[in-house]
């Protein structure tokens, strides 16, 4: 049978011809895309130029309102009924965002552990986005699929996991894996809880009254994550740390003793956020085997290290954690989001599977178009891992290693000029590649220590950190720039102490 598709007149709904596509609506793909894509990406670049010299350094000197308002002017209606066409709207929008953004890539602009993408890895992302694969099925993303696998693969066995058993998925970064190794801890005990095997089978019963024993300085996404995942954020124990800054681990094994009515889980920090302190990971995961605890290690910072030779030492035993998050879009120098959960066995993920007709039909897979729906918390994902490829291709190792390596010997240089300046306090040597300091004022120390870093923000002069350290303000510089010199480090502590000494007057 076959079917007229003239059939109808011209006045039928439906038949007419659409009308001509709208000007700026061209696909980036496809055989004619590359070279109109080519075309508005030289705006663009045109576009960040200007708008980062109208800058003129790593901030805006601007204040928060004033700002507001001048983006605000720029955009005028932000869904126009007419459009303005792509080039007016990507050179004018462009321009905007780079002249009212921080700029990583600035020396002085050192407040987060916010790195300044590599130049390769930003190109790689513009292909992932241009091609557009999506990792929730195999037929969407044919190639990205073995892409995400083996950079996975890579990443396990620098962890020390066995790739083989192992198993990960790209996210949006550490809170997102953290919650992952939360909720695969929880799950795992409910398997145990009804004595299923390995093989998940969709247990199902009364929820897990699980604790959670993570150090007091671990980051704040383990309690939102156990509010999240329905334990409460009671169900947190934030075990003292020592004078290194790192997790007790006598508080702990005191801490494990009083809960072994329930199942437990352990959340080492192989980096905290302020002080980049790595727990004693082999003391750790020797508690966890002994309280037959899950152990999760939150290395999204500290994971960097074992890129270095150097500073792999430091995180030894990383490997006995039954799961792992990292991200490389700290010291990995890749845009936002690079964010990598691991597992050291692969059966542990299978709490995430999902068999879904239109995506992973059981005879899709037998015939080996097998995607990585059962992964995820996430349904539609970016082609994240391709860029990492990228990078880890154009630089191996030991290059990423090095730009490890020149940051860490940064910080150690900054840390020893504070500690011999007589208008600055260090507050402790550098485990990675942030140094935690403040102005020594002779007025309230908490006041002028705040309020020169806002002076600083104010003037576009330097972007930096602040957090606390025993109730008290302190400044924070996290070196996530490979080029950046001493002269560099040496221009911005002058910066400091002059926005310092403004305030205390």
């Amino acid at each position: 049978m076959s079917v007229d598709v003239n059939a109808g007149s011209p006045g039928e709904a439906g038949v007419t011809e659409p009308p001509p596509p709208v000007a700026g609506s061209e696909p980036a793909g496809g055989h004619a895309g590359p070279a109109r894509l080519s075309a508005l990406v030289d705006t663009a670049v045109q576009a960040i130029a200007t708008g980062t010299a109208e800058r003129g350094g790593p901030a805006p000197a601007r204040e928060p309102c004033a700002l507001a308002e001048q983006v605000r002017d720029t955009m005028g209606e932000a869904l126009p009924e007419l459009g303005t066409g792509a080039e007016e709207a990507l050179s004018c929008l462009t321009r905007m965002l780079a002249a009212g953004s921080v700029d990583p890539s600035d020396p002085a602009c050192a407040a987060h552990l916010h790195c300044p993408p590599l130049a390769v890895a930003v190109a790689a992302d513009l292909v992932s986005a241009t091609l557009n694969p999506s990792l929730d099925s195999w037929d969407q993303a044919p190639a990205a699929t073995t892409v995400e696998t083996e950079v996975v693969a890579a990443l396990a066995e620098l962890a020390g996991y066995r790739p083989e058993r192992a198993a990960g998925v790209l996210t949006g970064g550490g809170t997102e894996s953290n919650l992952m190794g939360l909720g695969l801890a929880r799950d795992a005990a409910l398997r145990e809880r009804a004595g299923v095997g390995p093989a998940y089978e969709g247990v199902s019963g009364p929820s897990c009254r699980m604790r959670v024993f993570c150090s007091a300085a671990a980051h704040f996404s383990v309690q939102r994550n156990a509010a999240l995942l329905g334990l409460g954020e009671a169900s947190v124990t934030a075990v003292p740390v020592d004078d290194r800054h790192r997790m007790d681990t006598a508080a702990l094994c005191r801490a494990l003793r009083r809960c072994e009515d329930a199942p437990a889980v352990i959340v080492a920090t192989a980096g905290t956020t302020d002080l980049g302190a790595i727990d004693p990971l082999p003391e750790v995961a020797e508690l966890a085997n002994e309280h037959g605890a899950w152990l999760h290690t939150d290395a999204a910072y500290g994971g960097g290290a074992l890129l270095s030779e150097g500073l792999a030492p430091l995180l030894d035993g990383i490997a006995l954690s039954d799961s792992i998050a990292l991200d490389l879009h700290k010291l990995g120098w890749q845009p936002i989001a690079a964010g990598v959960f691991l597992a050291g066995e692969g059966y542990a993920m299978e709490p995430l599977a999902r068999r879904v007709a239109y995506l992973n039909p059981t005879d899709d897979e037998l015939a080996g178009y097998d995607g990585l729906l059962g992964r995820s918390l996430r349904t539609t994902r970016r082609a994240d891992a391709f860029k990492i490829a990228v990078t880890m291709r154009a630089l191996g190792r030991r290059g990423l290693g090095e730009l490890v390596d020149r940051c860490h010997a940064l910080a150690r240089y900054i840390a020893t000029q504070i500690a011999s300046h007589p208008a600055l306090e260090l507050a402790a040597d550098p485990a990675l590649t942030t140094v935690v300091f403040r102005y020594r004022a002779f007025g309230n120390s908490d006041r002028v220590n705040a309020a020169l870093r806002r002076r600083l923000l104010r003037r576009g002069r330097a972007v930096v950190g602040r957090t606390e350290l025993s109730g008290e303000v302190w400044l924070k510089l996290t070196l996530l720039h490979p080029g950046a010199a001493r002269s560099d480090a040496d221009a911005l502590l002058n910066e400091i102490v002059i926005a310092g000494t403004e305030e205390d007057g």
